[in-house]
């Protein structure tokens, strides 16, 4: 088993902890943007509070470990490694929870290109463990808003885990998916699981918009989150959303191995 020495180790020396490549100017943006109630920040969460920006910021200190001094406004963001293994400790106790009672799982992803491979070896365990991994709304056409416009997915799912691709990408050709903070694909998802009629999933893995999509709904729903993503925070201090772990979600995908092997064996699940 991976020390929590050696992960927090880890965490430092990839950057996904301490010093990330998340600029302060990012974080703050979206910060203003979230307490403006701006679509693209909110991803999902109708917030029950009146967030303003230093509510925001203090909040973002609080769970993540940045500034909360307001006029700290540009450098790279910083992330507390204490904070993030302590919520990968809750987030092993959600999993182990969920594998003792075999209960049905849905994990999606707007980040297929570095979180896939995390997301799809906890799909595999937990299927091991008895947990049915849904995959509602195979194929099921999506439309997002982009900066660009108005975009249509296909919703698709690789190892058990759900993301969109454009219309016309496959699998063969080696595209992994296309990024979203969009909780477009989880309400799709959610409601077609609900149209079959079939179970439900008990639990939620994901990070963006299917972590803050699902929560709003009221499914219980757990994922990484960077210091630019508020409304995940704001979904776990609020209730609607169960566990965030603090962490760069946009590093190489092989530095989210270490995390697989720790919260695995904390959950006491085999890989």
């Amino acid at each position: 088993m991976l020390s929590r020495g050696a992960l927090r180790a880890h965490l430092l020396a990839v950057r996904l902890a301490g010093v990330v490549a998340t600029s302060r100017e990012t974080s703050l943006r979206s910060y203003r943007l979230f307490a403006a109630r701006d679509p693209r920040a909110l991803i999902g969460i109708d917030p029950e509070g009146g967030w303003g920006q230093r509510d925001v910021i203090g909040l973002m200190a609080d769970r993540c470990g940045v500034s909360a001094d307001p006029r700290h406004t540009s450098g790279q963001d910083v992330i507390d490694p204490e904070r993030t293994l302590a919520a990968l400790d809750a987030f092993a106790g959600r999993l182990a929870a969920v594998a003792q009672r075999g209960a049905p799982v849905l994990l999606g992803t707007g980040h297929p290109h570095r979180l896939l491979g995390f997301y799809a070896a906890l799909a595999d365990a937990l299927s091991a463990a008895g947990c049915s991994v849904l995959t509602p709304a195979q194929g099921r056409c999506v439309d997002i808003t982009t900066r660009f416009g108005l975009r249509t997915y296909n919703l698709d799912y690789v190892r058990g885990v759900a993301l969109v691709r454009e219309p016309g990408a496959s699998r063969a050709g080696g595209e992994p998916g296309a990024h979203t903070h969009s909780p477009l694909p989880v309400r799709t998802a959610l409601a077609a699981a609900a149209e079959a009629g079939g179970p439900l999933p008990e639990l939620v893995i994901g990070d963006h918009g299917w972590v803050c999509g699902a929560g709003q709904l009221g499914f219980e729903a757990i994922g990484p989150a960077d210091t630019d993503d508020p409304a995940l925070f704001v979904g776990e201090a609020e209730g609607s959303v169960s566990v965030v772990v603090p962490l760069d979600d946009g590093v190489r995908s092989d530095y989210y191995l270490p995390l697989t092997r720790y919260v695995l064996n904390r959950a006491c699940l085999s890989q």
